[in-house]
């Protein structure tokens, strides 16, 4: 538990929530011993029959009176799986919710020597691990707010998530929220502000760990989530609501510590362990097939900047989709990247399951990791490099469908993509930015003269391979605009003209929704509105305008 906690130590005793957590067992790990516990309604303490529990490998239904047994493996976690029309104690302050029961009897390792708190020890099992559920209504059709990556690597950065993302959300309709990873940018010292923080939006909020969650002085992955465990429970879970299952997975595999790299990190790659896989395994045993199934991971599966590293992809994603066949209902979310995609795979691809698996790779809550110049507010502007401003997305459950919007932090209208013209064929080199001011150098006026070889960009922000696009100018007809990976001309030169506020390691990369057209040659000199219209994955109708100056 965090130490912001409200709940009594007479409360955290029934529950089962230890003040300390637990790394899981790694595959393979001998049980000597077993855990029996029972899981109850909180109003009246009866037992829950049915509930899905777990010690982080094995997944057992309580029985009629809401016992249930299982292996103990030292150290392990165990939880209780959510059910629909239920819900766990949340924590008052931070919002996170309290699932499970920490067990490890010796705490983390001394010689480990961690640089932040791991596991105190937790002693002997207890003879009862209980768990009390709360009934709540939970509709077919709700929103959940998916965050990734707030990654604040300084107390500054703490604040800069505090200005965009709690006034981001005032008022939502979300049921909960979530985030897909690098919770910190390794200094987990700041676990306690950030989730203080994240409480005040007033929902609960489920967490995965990411590569800068990680414990680097770990040999392995085995032992490299003792803090984020001791904060937030088991880095890998699941739990349902309505008719949707939410897999929360840990696909970061730690490699172990490495000197050379920067802040003493270690080396990873984008896995599944076989632990984590035969818990996926039992919990699609007990899931109907009429239930939409909600996956979230940090790495993604696959990405187009890096689609061959291993540490930016999930290397054994066959393995993944091999669990889900003849399943009809899926869709899985991402982070890691910095950047915003949808991809799809079907059975060429090893999809096992019916139709095409969409995957999506979520914007980035600190966009290009908290770079660039401050706003009038004194927060980094943080424009993602492949050109998405930093932001988040709404996914929008409604019974077996679903469909996502994307939230942008700063744009002015909440406005889903950017445009600017490109006219002028040139470098960007510093005498090119001295005689430009920002923003002119992909902007009009244009010169009649050079209308033959300047084009529209489209930045949409959310777009992916469905996505179409069309330009119109006044009542001309439209024009149709072609997809193209490329940079975003616009972040280009922003991260140019702010090399003093960017992180040495941002550029601009190649975008996987940009679409580009020619303006024709044959517009008359004077002002015209330009109209670009774009049909998302989902059918949804956006649209953005920009006037466009043309001299003699």
């Amino acid at each position: 538990m965090t130490e912001a906690s409200d709940l009594t130590r007479r409360d955290a005793l029934r529950l089962g929530l230890a003040g300390a957590a637990a790394a899981l067992a790694p595959a393979g790990a001998c049980a000597d011993a077993e855990a029996t516990g029972q899981v109850v309604s909180d109003r009246d303490g009866a037992g829950l029959p049915g509930v899905l529990v777990s010690n982080g490998r094995d997944v057992v239904a309580t029985g009629p009176n809401g016992r249930w047994r299982l292996p103990a493996p030292s150290p392990c976690v165990f939880f209780v799986i959510k059910p629909a029309g239920y819900m766990p104690p949340v924590d008052p302050v931070t919002g996170s919710p309290r699932f499970y029961y920490l067990h490890s009897p010796e705490g983390s390792p001394a010689a480990l020597d961690l640089a932040f708190a791991g596991v105190a020890p937790t002693g002997p099992l207890p003879a009862s691990i209980d768990f009390a559920l709360k009934p709540q209504t939970e509709p077919d059709a709700f929103e959940v707010a998916l965050f990734t990556d707030p990654q604040p690597e300084t107390e500054v950065e703490v604040d800069f998530i505090r200005e965009d993302a709690v006034e981001a959300l005032a008022g939502t309709k979300a049921k909960f929220g979530l985030t897909a990873g690098d919770l910190m940018f390794d200094d987990l010292s700041l676990y306690d502000r950030y989730n203080r923080i994240i409480g005040t939006i007033g929902l609960p909020w489920w967490n995965i760990g990411g590569n800068h969650d990680l414990n680097f002085e770990a040999p392995d992955r085995t032992l490299s989530r003792e803090t984020f465990k001791r904060v937030f429970g088991p880095s890998y879970y699941a739990f349902f609501y309505a008719k949707t299952l939410f897999l929360m997975l840990d696909d970061v595999d730690y490699l172990g510590h490495d000197p050379s790299r920067p802040r003493g990190a270690g080396k990873y790659e984008g896995r599944l362990d076989a632990t984590q896989l035969e818990f996926i395994k039992q919990t699609l045993a007990h899931t109907p097939d009429d239930t939409l199934i909600v996956i979230v991971m940090h790495i993604p599966i696959v990405n187009v900047i890096d689609p061959e590293a291993n540490y930016d992809r999930l290397t054994n994603a066959a393995e993944l989709f091999a669990l889900f066949e003849g399943r009809k209902h899926t869709v899985s979310f991402a982070g890691h990247t910095h950047t915003t995609e949808h991809i799809y795979f079907d059975a060429s691809q090893g999809w096992k399951g019916e139709g095409a698996h969409h995957h999506h790779i979520l914007t980035a809550v600190s966009g290009s990791w908290w770079s660039g110049p401050l706003d009038h507010r004194g927060v980094a502007v943080a424009d993602s490099r492949d050109g998405t401003p930093n932001g988040y997305h709404m996914l929008a459950v409604d019974g077996l469908t679903f469909k996502t919007r994307f939230v942008p932090f700063k744009e002015p209208n909440q406005r889903q993509m950017r445009l600017s013209v490109e006219s002028r064929m040139h470098g960007l080199d510093k005498e090119i930015l001295r005689e430009f001011r920002p923003g002119q150098l992909r902007a009009s006026p244009i010169a009649k003269a050079t209308l033959g070889a300047a084009r529209l960009i489209a930045n949409v922000f959310d777009g992916g391979p469905n996505t179409e696009v069309v330009m119109r100018i006044g009542d001309r007809p439209p024009i149709v605009m072609r997809r193209k990976t490329a940079p975003d001309p616009f972040v280009e030169e922003l991260f140019a003209r702010h090399r003093a506020v960017t992180k040495p390691w941002v550029k601009a990369e190649i975008s996987s929704h940009i679409w580009t057209a020619h303006l024709p040659a044959d517009l008359a000199v004077g002002a015209h509105r330009v109209v670009v219209e774009a049909k998302t994955e989902y059918g949804d109708l956006v649209s953005g305008r920009i006037a466009l100056e043309i001299t003699g």
